[in-house]
């Protein structure tokens, strides 16, 4: 583990600017969560009970100490040094946590599984309520708009994922002046309106917070509801720490955006406390006159720029499970020299753009979003905290008591916020629930089903060794190099048996390839493979990349070439064994899931020799069926 991501000096221009470019990716979601978050709470509150001056600074107080203690504390502070070598997320602590205690691998990809289908649901629901709550602010200058803020709502979304090719630092260069003309516009307006009435800051002391809490009783627990909005985006800081590193998501939050939310709750508040009708939209109602179409062009860019930041984690989050084990290949395209954590995956982006179209459609506006808001990103905050529990003990040596006295604050805060948003559940909190347990069945069925596959091939395996033994003085040899693919370097692969029993040849000098998924994003080059010659005629060769890294087997093979294994790539010729998988009824998964992980694995075989990067010219598949 490294805790030093790939990012310039402090004394660097360049860190500068990822501080700024970080600010229109990783910060969009909760850098605009002023706009709905305080109306929000408002809003149940005035529901359940009467509110006064002291309802309004106590709301105030609980929104600047739950930025303070979950944000600045816990995702600023501390899970952001619990990075694998760069990259952060939840499946980046799930592969720290698997290589330190494999014996609890069950338990611990259960919770990794679960975090990361919750952080999936988010990332569709939250660019729909990101830019429908945007939209809708079209009625404050032009109400005759009302029945085109669906269309106009989805030529934007369909915009902001056609951007997502261009990759994060092409889309930081358009988005980050943008986001910091917002956090700008809501800083001064919250100066501003602070003088409205200066009792406002006594919101800085909890006391008034807590006082709130024991006051409204039972009621406290729907308004903690509606006040997890104001940290919605804060699991993305730690998703997307691989695409600008740890210190400038930490500078950014703390010289510009934490500040700059802080100043404009209390100028909400300020502005409630002074004119009480405002209370029903007291973002807007800062603004007046002339200003007012502009905040609300403003706020739209923002509130489209919000998304960016689940977008990106997305990205990182999918790649992750590829390498790991727990969804098959898909095309992924580096967009970055400097940062290899900028990535785009066009299936996913596809996929994203299509839940977040029906999420559109189906719920139509902003209020109903905001019901079904909530769940998914608290029950990844949940997970993420009681992994880090176990990660802070095996990594940071802490002692179980001071793990407990520094993490349960932490956890019952988050508890508190998740049970209060899965009251929402038959409102609409169900839907992104069940967009993840999709994912959590795909992600299980593809783990579930390579284990029993290489179970099975193993009964069926020959040992490689013996096989050589047996084979070497055969007389069956032609000219060149052949390498053969196969995920057990131990075993002869598919591709050589069918070679032999079909085409009855045998290579001058074959080559035994396996490539492996270290659980670390990059690997040295130096560390890059392990060759081992067996006889005349045999190789066995092990590459390792990092899950983070683009699996280019043709230049690791190239470097080989520089160490010493002798062969011309003219010459060479690449042997994939393609299975095509039968289902029975004894594979000991139910049959729906047989048919899954068939329907899985035919998308992930689509075409390796492009996933490993392999030249088209010189490879030859060999195909042979497998009874599951």
């Amino acid at each position: 583990m490294n805790n030093h991501s790939e990012c310039p000096k402090k004394n660097n221009p360049h860190f500068f600017y990822l501080i700024f470019e970080s600010i229109g990716v990783v910060y969009g979601d909760i850098g605009t969560s002023v706009l709905y978050a305080f109306k929000e709470s408002l809003k149940t509150m005035n529901h359940t009970s009467s509110i006064g001056r002291g309802e309004i600074i106590g709301l105030v107080s609980l929104m600047i100490w739950i930025l303070t203690l979950v944000v600045t504390i816990k995702y600023i502070l501390i899970l952001l040094r619990a990075d694998n070598d760069g990259e952060g997320g939840i499946l980046s602590l799930l592969a720290l946590l698997l290589k330190k205690i494999p014996n609890r691998s069950s338990i611990l990809i259960i919770l990794g599984l679960s975090g990361a289908a919750l952080f999936i649901g988010d990332t569709i629901i939250t660019p729909a309520l990101s830019v429908l709550s945007a939209v809708e602010g079209i009625r404050y200058i032009a109400p005759g708009l009302n029945h085109y803020i669906i269309p106009i709502a989805l030529g934007i979304l369909f915009v902001l994922f056609s951007l997502q090719s261009h990759g994060t630092g092409g889309i930081a260069r358009f988005f980050s002046p943008i986001m910091g003309l917002w956090l700008l516009m809501i800083t001064v307006s919250g100066l501003i309106h602070i003088a409205d009435d200066l009792s406002i800051l006594a919101a800085f002391n909890p006391m008034y917070a807590l006082n709130m809490m024991i006051r409204e009783g039972g009621i406290s627990f729907l308004i903690l509801g509606s006040v997890f909005l104001t940290i919605t985006g804060s699991e993305a800081l730690y998703a997307d720490l691989g695409h600008f590193g740890r210190r400038p998501i930490q500078y950014a939050w703390m010289m510009m955006v934490f500040p700059a939310l802080t100043i404009n709750y209390l100028g909400q508040g300020a502005l409630v406390l002074a004119h009480p009708e405002s209370m029903h939209d007291p973002f807007y109602l800062m603004f007046s006159g002339w200003f007012l179409p502009f905040a609300i062009f403003t706020a739209t860019c923002a509130t489209v720029i919000a998304s960016q930041a689940v977008i990106t984690g997305a990205f990182s989050l999918t790649q992750q499970a590829i390498n790991l084990g727990f969804l098959p290949r898909m095309k992924v395209f580096f967009t970055s020299e400097t940062f290899k954590g900028q990535i785009f995956l066009p299936s996913v982006n596809l996929f994203l753009f299509l839940g977040v179209i029906i999420f559109v459609v189906g719920f139509g506006n902003s209020e109903s979003l905001v019901t079904a808001y909530g769940i998914s990103v608290s029950g990844t905050m949940v997970i993420s905290t009681i992994m880090f529990f176990v990660f802070s003990q095996v990594y940071w040596k802490w002692t179980i008591p001071k793990a407990i006295l520094c993490i349960l604050p932490l956890f019952f805060i988050e508890m508190t916020f998740f049970g209060a948003n899965i009251l929402k559940f038959l409102d609409g909190g169900y839907v992104p629930l069940l967009v993840a347990g999709l994912c959590i069945i795909i992600m299980w069925t593809w783990r579930r089903g390579t284990n029993l596959l290489s179970k099975l091939t193993r009964h069926t395996d020959i040992p490689l060794d013996s096989f050589i033994a047996s084979i070497e003085q055969s007389n069956l040899q032609v000219p060149g190099t052949a390498i053969f693919l196969t995920s057990d370097i131990q075993a002869v692969p598919d591709a050589l048996l069918q070679n032999i029993k079909h085409n009855h040849v045998l290579h001058e000098q074959n080559i035994i390839l396996t490539i492996n998924t270290a659980n670390q994003p990059r690997v040295p080059r130096k560390e890059r493979f392990i060759c081992e010659s067996i006889s005349k005629r045999f190789a066995r060769v092990e590459l390792f990349f990092g899950y983070m890294e683009e699996q280019n087997v043709s230049q690791t093979l190239a470097d080989l070439r520089n160490n010493g294994l002798k062969f011309e790539i003219m010459t060479t010729s690449f042997y994939l064994g393609r299975r095509k998988l039968v289902p029975t009824s004894r594979s000991g998964m139910p049959s729906w899931q047989d048919h899954l992980f068939i329907i899985l694995f035919s998308y992930a075989e689509e075409d390796p020799s492009d996933y490993f990067h392999l030249p088209a010219n010189r490879v030859v598949e060999l195909v042979s069926h497998v009874n599951i």
